[in-house]
């Protein structure tokens, strides 16, 4: 999904960002998940894994999307094996957000791939993809912001805001986050767990 010019969709004044196509794309996702996926119990991870599938997300095998997680479309999504997206964890993905084998992504954590241009009068949208490598662990209620690149088994802590790039195997924390320590990288890590 291309968004449009704001200068011409007057997208500052209210009109669109995206095209009416991909509107109506979006809209038959959210009533998708909303009447097949959004009521079923944590088990039936691989229904809705199935669902995410039909409208265009790749996700490798053994991936778990909580029920109350909020996709903004599984088109721009794209998941390794064995990741983890906990209980209403936001992945506003207007731009591509691809993760890694075994990365946990805890609850109310928010991904944000999607900014605007603040030196442009019109506010245009940018697509802002975010990669976050494997193993890596995205804590409860923590915020990765656009063009955010975490290294495999990078941390972020509880609440902590991310717009840098993330060292593989060191912890993240506060607003704005810094590296606070590292990890010792894992034996087998990226095996998909």
């Amino acid at each position: 999904m291309e968004p449009l010019d704001a200068r011409t969709a007057r997208s500052r004044d209210g009109g669109p960002s995206f095209p009416l196509g991909s509107r109506v794309l979006r809209a038959l996702w959210s009533l998708c998940w909303l009447l097949l996926a959004r009521w079923t119990p944590p088990p039936l991870h691989g229904w809705r894994a199935f669902l995410l599938k039909c409208f265009g997300a790749r996700l490798g095998p053994n991936c778990r999307v909580h029920a109350s997680a909020r996709i903004w479309w599984p088109g721009n999504l794209q998941c390794g094996s064995s990741v983890l997206i906990g209980p209403e964890a936001i992945i506003y993905n207007q731009g591509r957000i691809t993760i890694g084998d075994g990365a946990i992504i805890s609850q109310r954590a928010h991904l944000c791939a999607g900014t605007h241009d603040i030196e442009d009068p019109h506010f245009q949208l940018v697509l802002a993809p975010i990669e976050i490598g494997s193993s890596c662990w995205i804590a409860a209620e923590a915020f990765v912001g656009p063009r955010v690149s975490m290294a495999e088994g990078s941390v972020l802590a509880a609440r902590a805001v991310l717009f840098t790039d993330a060292e593989p195997w060191t912890v993240y924390s506060g607003n704005p986050a810094t590296a606070f320590k590292t990890r010792a990288p894992q034996a087998g890590a990226t095996s998909g767990r």
